[in-house]
């Protein structure tokens, strides 16, 4: 089992994943967009926020290392069966390491974003 993220370990950083971090970075859906827009620059509760981060064997699209969050833009793709198992799995193994991933779907971040940005901010108000 792992230890838990923390700067010592530097949160589990993988630098063999950082050439496809900043391509992914590069290329954000529209809905990464929208929400990169809403939460960078410490917009909210003076939180940092970290894009195409990558973790253990993952990128996660939005990292806080100061509280240990994840946010997880989800396409439709997530909802393939092959998928969700994927997915599980990434969640436990973050989980095992001390990150909580709130995850929300593209439509949401895009119909919706005050409600995202609200549920973000009520975990950040609980958890800082």
């Amino acid at each position: 089992m792992k230890t838990k993220a923390s700067p010592a370990n530097f949160h589990h950083y993988n630098i063999g994943l950082k050439t496809r971090s900043r391509g992914l970075r590069k290329n954000m859906t529209k809905a990464e967009k929208v929400l990169w827009q809403m939460i960078r620059r410490k917009k909210i509760h003076n939180t940092q926020f970290l894009r195409q981060r990558s973790v253990l064997n993952y990128i996660a699209d939005f990292m806080c290392k100061e509280l240990l969050l994840i946010l997880e833009v989800d396409g439709s793709i997530h909802l393939l069966e092959e998928n969700i198992a994927r997915d599980k799995k990434r969640e436990d193994d973050l989980k095992a390491i001390g990150f909580t991933i709130l995850r929300f779907p593209n439509w949401m971040v895009l119909e919706r974003p005050g409600d995202v940005v609200m549920d973000i901010i009520e975990w950040i108000k609980i958890h800082k």
